[in-house]
């Protein structure tokens, strides 16, 4: 686990917390997109990785929680293990919800709507995820969508920026 201190961003009066975004090469390549919400990092699967285009919306297959510790986790688990795979920290910060006073993470991800802004490396202003009632699988179904703000940037493609934002690594990935 690295130490490296999160950058800090301009303070609202609304609590932050953090979030971080990492590339995974696992059976198929995909972003898992954590939220810290409690005690734990509450994570979605991004299939395509997250859009700064405000137009496009991701599919996130809201998966299990993660430990906290897991924040910065950056390295290779081996075969045979769960996740099996390269792991680098896309982009990370912290966040905070915005919308009615008083709004609290864990009441937006019961009521199935979060909108939320992001202070990370990459990924800046106000996102929202909103639980769908898209498939019949066992997994909850969420749309991740870019906020039409002065961090939107139209036919962006996450591949453009394929460094680590904690390490600078630029992995290898699955042959």
């Amino acid at each position: 686990m690295n130490d490296t201190t999160i950058p800090a961003a301009p303070r609202t009066g609304t609590p932050r917390l953090r979030f971080v975004v990492q590339k995974h090469w696992a059976r198929s390549l995909h972003y898992d997109f954590r939220l810290e919400i409690g005690t734990a990092l509450v994570s979605w699967a991004v299939p395509k990785g997250p859009s700064k285009d405000s137009k496009v919306k991701r599919l996130a297959i809201h998966v299990e929680d993660h430990p906290l510790d897991y924040l910065l986790f950056e390295e290779t688990l081996p075969e045979g293990e769960y996740g099996a795979g390269e792991v680098i920290v896309w982009d990370y910060g912290d966040f905070e919800m915005v919308g009615p006073a008083g709004i609290d993470a864990a009441v937006a991800l019961r009521d199935g709507i979060m909108r939320f802004a992001l202070y990370g490396t990459k990924l800046r202003g106000q996102w929202t995820v909103l639980k769908t009632r898209m498939g019949k699988g066992t997994r909850e179904n969420w749309l991740l969508q870019k906020v039409d703000d002065e961090f939107a940037e139209a036919d962006y493609n996450p591949e453009t920026e394929p460094a680590s934002a904690l390490s600078g690594k630029v992995p290898r990935g699955r042959p």
